[in-house]
């Protein structure tokens, strides 16, 4: 009986220690675009602020000032840039050039947020010239040691044959060359379901971007829907702890949390503080 019961307080004190464990196995970072209205007044104090909240990562260029700049002002703070961001035009007319600023700043993924297409209406045409686009620019980066991430933003789920234009472009990009990263939000707002599609594709995924959506917002295929429609993480109607766990299970080494809100000051670090109560 005693050994019963000390068996029986093992397994409970197991239990309770695993409970405490945070659901996230990587870090939060934060994505710049959150603080675009603060970093033109401020670069150091927006950094600074940043640096506070306790983040450690950031999805950025530095703007106006160099890269290799922008990189220092960050490392001072304790803060590193694993991915950047690069219009879908410079990737097409200058990959080395992005390569060069993505090296500069030490970032190791760089991604693109906007395929060009008539708002409303992207096509199988757009999907196509895209396809063909991030393989040629993906293999020059992959060549530079950068990995190529297309930003997933709603317009992208089209109706296509038996899925969607979304599916098109991932399965159309060459894996060697093309990888992506999920902004749950938009993901979710042009129909997607994001811990589905990181189910299906894997390791196709190495980046997210971590942001909620107000519930009952009318969702159509556009990418755009009012700033005030990001709401705080746990707040929304999105699945953030469905997507952490499948995140976790198929390796995403990198979160940024983007609040594209006026609210960013109280909604940040509540954001923060709902990831970090959520536990295993």
């Amino acid at each position: 009986m005693k050994k019963l019961i000390f068996f029986f307080i093992v397994l409970v004190l197991a239990a309770d220690t695993n409970a405490q464990k945070p659901l996230y196995t990587a870090p939060f970072g934060i994505q710049a675009f959150t603080f675009r209205r603060s970093f033109p007044n401020s670069i150091e104090k927006t950094l600074d602020a940043i640096a506070m909240m306790g983040f450690t990562e950031i999805e950025g260029s530095g703007g106006r000032i160099a890269p290799e700049d922008f990189r220092k002002l960050c490392e001072a703070r304790g803060i590193s840039i694993p991915s950047t961001g690069t219009g879908y035009e410079q990737l097409v007319k200058n990959p080395m050039e992005v390569a060069a600023r993505a090296k500069a700043l030490g970032a190791k993924y760089v991604m693109c947020a906007w395929i060009p297409h008539k708002n409303g209406a992207f096509n199988f045409e757009n999907a196509k010239k895209a396809v063909e686009d991030f393989n040629a620019a993906g293999k020059v980066l992959k060549e530079q040691g950068i990995t190529f991430c297309y930003h997933v933003h709603g317009y992208e789920f089209w109706p296509y044959e038996k899925g969607t234009l979304m599916d098109y472009i991932i399965k159309n990009t060459n894996p060697e060359y093309v990888s992506f990263e999920m902004d749950v939000l938009w993901t979710q707002f042009g129909g997607g379901d994001p811990v589905k599609l990181l189910k299906k594709y894997k390791d196709r995924w190495k980046l997210i971007h971590l942001k909620d959506l107000k519930k009952g917002v009318k969702k159509d295929l556009t990418g755009g829907t009012s700033t005030e429609n990001d709401v705080a993480l746990g707040t929304g109607e999105i699945d953030i702890p469905g997507i952490i766990r499948q995140a976790n299970k198929i390796g995403i080494k990198h979160f940024f949390i983007e609040d594209e809100s006026n609210n960013i000051l109280s909604q940040v670090p509540q954001s923060v503080a709902y990831l970090k109560s959520l536990k295993k």
